[in-house]
């Protein structure tokens, strides 16, 4: 049998970051992969026959990704900031005219009269420069501490330096916090918004999950920023991939893993059968729910208890010939689509679609919100189609759990698809399939992923992005102080992936810490 110090199961980015860290500190590292392929979640693909065009097919921005790591692996990967924060078509019945809030980060003064325009004065504006600015605050001073060993949460506290902003983001619903500090209706949706991608919760919900989903869509790299990185997803986990192989890491793909026995041995099974190998160290970039059934296959207890988790959301991709116009004729399209696009994400609305969720109804309309990479970046469109006025187009249903597919998840995505795409068109000035391209066999360059897709194309139990319930980034006990919010109860079994503590978006911050967690023995 093969001996390596370290075995990684799953070859997703965050397994990749632990792998490069390793293999770096020069010990003899293993990854596992059950694809064809590196990456997970964060890759690049030709999703639609027939069209020279390579979308980040699942996950699409980043944010929480240190600059630190970038720099300690020597990734060959730009990120590109946006310039338009938002754009927000106003519902129909809450305005005579057609009209939207462009939120533009280079133009002070033209969002302050989007904002006036919208509200009737200029304090709901200044409101929310007082918000983010409190916000920026706190990420600038949290996030350094997500690649350090989990402090307490009353030291968090006292490095936050603001009581009442930590009572409003930590320990009161976020709900309370947006109808206490914004009035305008659409207004507190847009910030809302961070609160619920990928998290099925009441704004208003005692359990905070609304909450933790809130501050990580805020404290990236101290700033909140989610950037577009040049080459799509795929670049991502190429340079990760990359860095990880040239240090000597070995990666092998087909390979499923079929048991962890925390004493060591991993078994996986390929096109050649059975086979197993040892390492004092077993890294798992799979979700925790997962690791228990491999840990049940070689006859161990779990580390698990949390319930079952359930994804919220529902994936769009898209290519277009060109943007769709606006009913919001003042505002380019190039600028509305360069941020995020919201539909119908009132607060009263999305409050409503949970309600509905919740009752097992698809919501109505649905709220979602939509990303153009290709405006930022074109590199991902074939030469003769980036000569072209086409454009990708990213849609992010919320509200949408996975309790709504189970029945029958073909008949369910059909149905919830057009739904999706009736509240899209209802703030256009054209129905969206006007612009659609179709694909070398005639049909939309269209693609629909529910929480049950992303279960089966990725592993991911209930189609939750988080891998479970995303947590606080920082010790919710004493014993907890001190450790790296990767370990299990079994000393050699760590957790590398997004289930650990400070896990969730693309970020390879459980990769490094549970390196680390290894190279401090």
């Amino acid at each position: 049998m093969i001996s390596y110090d370290d075995i990684i199961v799953g070859a997703g980015h965050n397994g990749l970051t632990a792998a490069a860290y390793l293999a770096r500190a020069g010990r003899r590292v293993l990854v596992l992969e059950r694809a064809d392929h590196v990456g997970g979640a964060a890759v690049s693909a030709q999703a639609f026959p027939g069209v020279d065009a390579r979308l980040s097919r699942y996950s699409y921005l980043v944010s929480l990704m240190p600059r630190r790591i970038i720099a300690d692996l020597g990734l060959d990967l730009r990120l590109v900031r946006r310039r338009y924060s938002s754009f927000t078509p106003v519902p129909q019945a809450a305005s005579a005219l057609a009209r939207g809030l462009l939120v533009d980060s280079g133009d002070a003064a033209g969002t302050a009269a989007a904002f006036a325009s919208l509200t009737g004065s200029a304090t709901e504006y200044e409101q929310w420069q007082r918000f983010y600015a409190r916000m920026a605050r706190l990420a600038e001073r949290v996030f350094p501490t997500v690649l350090e060993p989990l402090r307490a949460q009353d030291q968090v506290r006292d490095l936050v330096g603001d009581d009442d902003l930590w009572q409003s983001v930590v320990q009161r619903p976020i709900g309370e916090v947006l109808r206490s500090t914004f009035g305008n209706d659409t207004v507190r949706g847009i910030v809302a918004t961070d609160a619920l991608i990928g998290t099925f919760a009441d704004l208003d919900s005692e359990s905070l999950a609304q909450n933790i989903c809130f501050l990580y869509h805020l404290i990236g790299n101290g700033t909140g920023d989610w950037d577009v990185p040049v080459g799509g997803m795929g670049a991502v986990t190429e340079s990760l991939a990359t860095a990880a192989v040239s240090a000597g890491a070995t990666i092998l793909t087909g390979a499923e893993v079929t048991a962890v026995d925390p004493s060591g041995t991993v078994a996986w099974r390929d096109s050649g059968g059975g086979r197993s190998a040892t390492g004092f160290w077993i890294l798992n970039n799979v979700a925790p729910i997962v690791l228990n059934g491999l840990l049940a296959a070689a006859g161990a207890d779990p580390i698990e208890t949390e319930a079952a988790p359930e994804g919220s959301q529902l994936k769009v991709n898209m290519l277009l010939s060109r943007l769709p116009r606006l009913k919001d004729a003042s505002v380019d399209p190039r600028a509305a689509f360069a941020g995020t696009f919201h539909i119908n994400e009132d607060y009263s609305q999305l409050q409503q679609s949970y309600a509905a969720a919740a009752a097992g109804r698809v919501p109505d309309p649905v709220p979602c919100e939509i990303y153009c990479h290709s405006l930022s970046d074109r590199s991902i469109l074939g030469p003769d189609l980036a000569a072209t006025d086409a454009q990708s187009l990213t849609l992010f249903g919320l509200h949408l759990p996975a309790r709504l597919f189970r029945a029958d998840n073909n008949a369910a995505r059909q149905v919830v698809l057009a739904a999706t795409m009736h509240s899209l068109s209802s703030v256009l000035a054209e129905p969206i399939e006007n612009v659609i391209l179709r694909d070398g066999n005639g049909d939309l360059c269209l693609e629909a992923r529910t929480p049950l897709d992303l279960e089966a194309d990725l592993g991911l139990p209930g189609g939750n992005i988080f891998h479970r319930s995303l947590q606080w980034p920082w010790a919710q006990s004493p014993a907890e102080v001190g450790t790296w919010g990767v370990e299990t109860a079994y000393e050699q079994v760590l957790v590398c992936g997004a289930g650990a503590r400070r896990g969730g978006g693309v970020s390879g911050i459980p990769g490094h810490n549970a390196a680390q967690r290894v190279l401090e023995m």
